[in-house]
């Protein structure tokens, strides 16, 4: 369908060819009398290869034969008719046409190729660029990124339909645009075949359809639609770069796709591991206090008579410590579970560190009536922010490991001090300290001390291997680091570092 409009301003963009001519015209005009006719019809040639950079090929021998035709109606005797002497001026009029037309076809012909040269770079660098931001665009503003540059390199309404997630082709999404029945029923169409295709629905919405898969190397993840007015298809250079554009969008899509899935495959590998590894570590350290417990409760029970009261108290405070070392084996394996699931959220509230030392210091002193810990608190420390439960959780751990790998004539030492923004809580012992080479992988799950307390003949049972990993990983949960350190008089010290976060309403009015 013929666009005036655009028609119009296609040929006004040539006026550089009307004014050379004019020029050229208003020269022979000058030159005649002065000059024979072969030197005026070498202005004509000039004039036609010159206005080649403006006409195609075709426009410029049919402007090169009509001014052959003026040139012989206004310069070649008899002037003001078209009668040439066939044997003076028919060879020069020929000439002047086979030369004249031969040069602006050729001119024509090379700003062509100079044109789709231009346009085939303009396209490299486009595809280039693009594939580079597609690196670094989120998964999910993939579509929308193609959609703004097929709008830009074609001019055309754009639309882009996806497949279903279980990669039915006979379903798809619309990710950009609004889409008609019509546009629905193409976009299904192109991702169920995976090629390009073209329809005319002039008659019902007065555009015509383009459609191009984004293709990558085994399925066709999405589809896009281009709507342009009919008549004005898309040249083949654009069309093949928009169909480069979709392919580049496909594979990275596909891409995309097959790392998800691997990754999500590591993820459950690992959490089958992970599983497999607590169950068999569970399965292990269970077995000796159960152990412990059943002979202690059957010896209870078989040698009731004959135990005296000293020994029945022994035997039932065994029983006692066994299901505490339970207890805390469970409590530290749930919530390590816990804590490694994927988008855990913990409840946070604002709690005194004060507090919570002194509830730790109590049960210490409960469970290990010898031991001496010792407090050194910070005047005016700011709240923190935390879990409650997690914190006492962590102190605990953190002080039956000083207990268990410290020196027992010494005191068990809890610090805290403000430092900048962050709050630094430390559990120090007098131990015999860790080595540098294994005090980042105590950290780590099953991973246990080298040796036993020497003090106790090497009857301190060794730790689960979980308290450390638990303790690190409630740490991290609150947004902190915790490290293990070397004392400067011998022992060990973990540090654990809190953001302090701006304090509530109450505290600053007080």
């Amino acid at each position: 369908m013929w666009n005036p409009e655009s028609s119009i301003k296609r040929y006004l963009a040539k006026w550089p060819v009307v004014v050379i001519w004019l020029a050229a015209w208003q020269l022979m005009q000058a030159m005649d009398g002065h000059a024979g006719l072969a030197n005026l019809a070498l202005i004509l040639v000039l004039a036609s290869a010159v206005c080649g950079l403006w006409l195609s090929a075709v426009e410029s021998v049919a402007v090169c034969a009509f001014a052959v035709m003026a040139f012989n109606f206004h310069f070649v005797p008899p002037r003001g008719t078209f009668s040439v002497d066939l044997r003076q001026h028919a060879w020069l009029l020929l000439v002047m046409l086979g030369v004249g037309s031969m040069v602006a076809w050729l001119m024509g012909r090379q700003r062509l190729l100079a044109e789709s040269a231009r346009m085939t770079a303009e396209h490299a660098n486009l595809l280039r660029a693009f594939s580079e931001q597609l690196l670094l665009e989120p998964a999910d503003s993939i579509l929308q990124a193609l959609a703004r540059q097929l709008q830009t390199l074609t001019g055309a309404e754009v639309i882009i339909g996806s497949a279903s997630p279980g990669n039915d082709s006979a379903a798809s999404e619309v990710v950009w645009g609004h889409a008609h029945a019509e546009d629905l029923a193409n976009l299904q169409e192109c991702l169920r075949t995976a090629s390009p295709g073209s329809f005319a629905l002039a008659d019902v919405h007065g555009y015509q359809v383009l459609t191009l898969p984004l293709r990558g190397q085994k399925r066709c993840p999405a589809a896009a639609l281009l709507r342009t007015p009919t008549g004005q298809p898309l040249a083949p250079a654009v069309h093949a770069t928009a169909q480069a554009l979709c392919d580049l969008t496909g594979l990275h899509l596909e891409r995309t796709l097959v790392e998800e899935s691997a990754r999500q495959a590591r993820e459950e590998a690992k959490t089958q591991k992970l599983r497999n590894t607590l169950l068999a570590a569970i399965s292990h350290d269970y077995r000796t206090p159960l152990a412990t417990m059943l002979g202690a409760a059957t010896s209870l029970i078989a040698q009731s008579d004959r135990l005296s009261r000293e020994q029945a108290r022994a035997l039932a405070t065994t029983i006692v410590d066994e299901v505490e070392h339970l207890r805390t084996l469970t409590d530290n394996t749930l919530q390590l579970a816990r804590l490694d699931a994927d988008g855990v959220q913990i409840t946070k509230d604002w709690e005194s560190l004060e507090e919570l030392v002194g509830a730790a210091v109590a049960r210490t002193r409960i469970r290990y009536p010898q031991v001496r810990v010792g407090v050194r608190l910070a005047p005016a420390l700011p709240l923190l922010r935390c879990d409650a439960q997690l914190l006492m959780q962590l102190l605990d751990n953190l002080i039956d490991n000083a207990v268990k790998y410290g020196d027992p004539e010494q005191t068990v030492e809890i610090i805290a001090r403000q430092l900048d923004d962050h709050l630094l809580l430390s559990v120090a012992d007098r131990g015999p300290g860790i080595p540098a080479k294994v005090r980042e992988r105590l950290f780590l799950m099953f991973e246990r001390g080298d040796t036993h307390r020497a003090d106790s003949g090497g009857t301190t049972p060794l730790g689960t291997g979980l308290g450390l990993a638990l303790c690190r990983a409630i740490v991290l949960a609150h947004g902190g680091s915790l490290t293990a350190k070397q004392r400067q008089r011998g022992g060990t010290s973990m540090d654990c570092l809190f953001p302090v976060e701006p304090q509530p309403l109450a505290m600053d009015a007080r």
